[in-house]
């Protein structure tokens, strides 16, 4: 019954019929990641598809000088890697557990065997050409604006439009998943409170000045 209202609860699978996200809750299974322990590693043949219960798990690439490029952090409701389900064989990232996290296991399997109903197989790949989309406007904003831009609207995708955020991330996960580095994020931190926009201290970010409308 949880693993059913875990499903039920996660915007993604929404477009699904009560039966179909039933049959999904029947193929998976509940996991526990430990804190910086990695689900998978990129060019590792993949076998699953996951969707975030709790916590956060940062999705990211190694360049070949080694330095890691964060693609995205994966919030709670959120699915990930359902690229193995039908364009790869290897997960083309790696995941890594920010926090401690709970996710659900949708095995490449028992999606395809629920894939052969063809009521299914509609209604789930709407969803993916929704996923796509979503991601192709997220490749559009890192490219296109400016890091104060996309450090508010990080805040607010990840934890809404909120006065005061308490957040697990560090300053570092924070900065590779909105495209920049630790350094100029400190330098944004700072202007912002001698602007008296925000205050940051530990974990809880007070926000002092809305910029929730400008972000429009």
């Amino acid at each position: 019954m949880k693993i059913e209202l875990y499903i039920n609860e996660s915007p993604f699978f929404r477009g699904l019929s009560e039966e179909h996200r039933r049959g999904l809750s029947d193929i998976c299974a509940l996991k526990s990641v430990k804190k910086r322990d990695y689900l998978f590693h990129e060019g590792e043949k993949g076998s699953s598809m996951f969707l975030l219960v709790d916590g956060n798990i940062q999705l990211h690439k190694n360049t070949e000088d080694g330095r890691e490029v964060v693609i995205r952090v994966v919030k709670p409701g959120e699915v990930f890697a359902e690229v193995v389900l039908f364009e790869k064989e290897r997960y083309p990232v790696s995941a890594r557990a920010v926090t401690h996290a709970k996710i659900l296991v949708f095995p490449r399997e028992g999606i395809h065997r629920l894939l052969a109903e063809e009521g299914f197989r509609n209604d789930f790949i709407a969803l993916l050409m929704a996923k796509q989309r979503y991601l192709a406007e997220r490749i559009q904003e890192l490219t296109t604006k400016d890091v104060e831009h996309r450090f508010f609207t990080f805040l607010r995708s990840q934890y809404g439009e909120k006065e005061t955020i308490h957040t697990p991330l560090s300053k570092k996960d924070i900065a590779a998943a909105i495209g920049t580095t630790p350094e100029s994020l400190s330098r944004l931190i700072l202007r912002l409170h001698e602007d008296k926009i925000i205050d940051w201290q530990g974990k809880e970010i007070r926000i002092l000045e809305n910029p929730w409308p400008w972000l429009e």
